[in-house]
């Protein structure tokens, strides 16, 4: 939905905000003036990212088929050319990269155009089949409101930027199966192909009171039969989302192709729900085709997430280029659906991360891509600083707003921390019912963020350390109660514990901060929690950072690194045509 904007400078001015697009106004007469007036309204959205991808305006979503192809990274996701909110009509916007950071926009990918997508085209992945040949499978929304799932290709495969897309002639290829109802079944994964050449596929349901990973499989990747059995089921958790599957290695960091099956590698099953990615690590029977996870999910906090704050609907790939996986995830508001339509625009993309096992095997390291260090600008750097109980110091010489810090901590005398158990608690209670403000022993310590000078907004990112029957625990917080004056803001403070042992390691964060999106990756990326803040004083250069101890017991900051980040060339594409030409004409 446009938003339009009136003026009166002397007389009316008419100017659409989403797209810039001036109509009867004979007072932008020129283009400096008009590019003067584009600057006033680009300062009254202190709320847009600068190194985050974003749409310059609407709704966006679910990232979907993420790959790399010929010297391509590719990006496509859900998003609404008609409005600030969600709603019927969705299509995949496409975007392009060299490197993960500046993307350019290109045509929209899918667009609903034939009966098996004629209300939308919803979520999906790319798959590489051989002969280096990209596929698309998505979820249409059909002219019945039913689910079924679709293939496209690319018109042009010598194409590295795979500008065109054609759906094939005999969509759908799946539709809901008995039990399932037509708006339980979506979000196709990444396809694999298993020793004997059979490919195979997952898509997310609801059924028999249990959410699932249906798993279909198909000889040529058009004809598709439903396995008797589920790959993976749980009876406690509702519709799985955006499901993923893909194999992760026991003694690397480098990522594995999708179709990689073998005695150096476990599984990963994720699946969205509850507002939040969880996964589980497990095994792959490929005979049985199950899989079998270490721990079944629950639905609570005592399932592992991708992310303990914001970050839904991830999906990631095999990066052949530098032999890694990449995740990345839609990142959405914390503020309302009036203001959406205020700004224009809603929804964001995470910093693509790097992922890998832990060497404990238990569960996935996160990492942003180092390709964004690129960005990074000024430097300012603190050694070997104490912080008694009650300090704070501000970390100057750097843009606050959009910065990217590493510090590290080192903590004496562990021996009188707090004994707590941590098997009787959920770690996001903790950090609510005792935020930043309240003083523990050790901690609360770590940074404020987006903070006035005198403090009256701050996001505190921050960590306890507390005893437990065998060893230590550190708790890992972000709390947003003080991060706006403004109000009818979701404040949600969130929280998990981080599998490091502090006797052996420094408590280590690296946050990444960009103007209304907080990125925390804790123990080395342990445990991450994304936020969305969006303080009314602390904005643009009113924005300060600080490190702090609220503890009685007093800590060090080891090391303190902080560089001032540059902005990110992020351009959009958007053209809508439709494309529907018949993919058996191609054969």
């Amino acid at each position: 939905m446009d938003i339009s904007l009136f003026l009166f400078v002397g007389f009316s001015c008419f100017l659409l905000i989403n797209g810039n697009k001036v109509e009867d106004c004979d007072y932008l007469t020129d283009k400096t003036s008009l590019q003067s007036f584009q600057v006033l309204l680009q300062a009254e959205q202190p709320y847009r990212t600068a190194y985050h991808f974003q749409s310059p305006q609407n709704w966006l979503n679910d990232p979907n088929g993420p790959m790399y192809y010929k010297g391509v990274y590719h990006l496509f996701y859900q998003y609404n050319p008609n409005s600030a909110w969600f709603g019927d009509g969705m299509v995949w916007a496409h975007s392009a990269s060299y490197d993960l950071i500046n993307w350019f926009g290109l045509d929209h990918a899918l667009v609903p155009s034939e009966p098996f997508d004629a209300i939308s085209c919803w979520s999906g992945s790319a798959t590489i089949l051989p002969g280096d040949k990209p596929v698309i499978l998505y979820t249409g929304i059909d002219a019945n409101y039913n689910q079924v799932q679709n293939l496209a290709t690319p018109k042009n495969e010598s194409d590295p930027l795979l500008v065109e897309w054609v759906k094939y002639f005999g969509n759908p290829l799946m539709t809901p199966p008995d039990g399932v109802k037509g708006d339980n079944f979506r979000d196709p994964t990444t396809a694999w192909q298993g020793p004997d050449g059979t490919w195979k596929v997952v898509i997310g349901s609801y059924s028999n009171n249990q959410g699932m990973a249906i798993l279909f499989q198909s000889q040529d990747f058009v004809h598709w039969t439903m396995h008797r059995d589920p790959l993976y089921s749980s009876l406690k958790t509702e519709m799985w989302e955006c499901p993923d599957f893909f194999p992760v290695s026991i003694n690397s960091t480098n990522g594995v192709d999708t179709s990689v099956e073998n005695p150096s590698v476990r599984h990963v099953m994720k699946a969205s729900f509850n507002s939040h990615d969880y996964y589980t690590v497990g095994t792959y029977v490929t005979e049985q085709e199950r899989f079998l996870p270490d721990a079944d999910f629950t639905g609570t906090s005592l399932d592992l997430r991708f992310d303990y704050g914001k970050f839904y609907a991830s999906k990631s790939f095999f990066d052949g280029k530098k032999n890694r996986r990449i995740l990345c995830a839609w990142v959405n508001e914390s503020d309302s659906m009036e203001d959406d339509l205020k700004k224009g625009w809603s929804g964001l993309q995470s910093i693509p991360r790097q992922i890998w096992l832990d060497l404990n095997g238990k569960q996935l390291v996160q990492w942003p891509v180092e390709e964004l260090n690129s960005l990074r600008g000024n430097e300012v750097y603190v050694y070997d600083k104490q912080l008694e109980s009650g300090s704070v110091f501000e970390v100057s010489g750097i843009t606050a707003s959009q910065a990217d810090i590493e510090i590290m901590f080192e903590l004496p005398k562990l021996e009188e921390a707090e004994f707590i158990d941590t098997s009787l608690v959920d770690p996001q209670l903790i950090c609510d019912k005792q935020d930043a403000s309240v003083t523990g022993k050790f901690g609360p310590f770590g940074l404020l963020a987006l903070a006035t000078k005198d403090l009256t907004e701050q996001t505190a990112i921050f960590f306890r350390v507390f005893r437990d029957h065998k060893d230590y625990k550190v708790l890992m917080c972000s709390d947003q109660k003080r991060s706006s004056l403004r109000n009818e803001l979701d404040k949600t403070t969130y929280g998990a514990f981080i599998d490091i042992d502090p006797q052996r390691e420094m408590v280590s964060l690296r946050t990444l901060i960009d103007h209304s999106i907080i990125e925390s990756f804790g123990g080395k990326g342990r445990s991450v929690i994304t936020t969305r803040v969006y303080p009314k004083l602390a904005i643009y250069d009113e924005a300060h950072l600080f490190a702090f101890n609220n503890g009685s017991l007093s800590v060090t900051v080891s090391r303190l690194n902080a560089w001032s980040m540059n902005k990110a060339q992020i351009t959009a594409g958007g053209k809508t045509e439709t494309i529907s030409e018949d993919f058996s004409r191609k054969k």
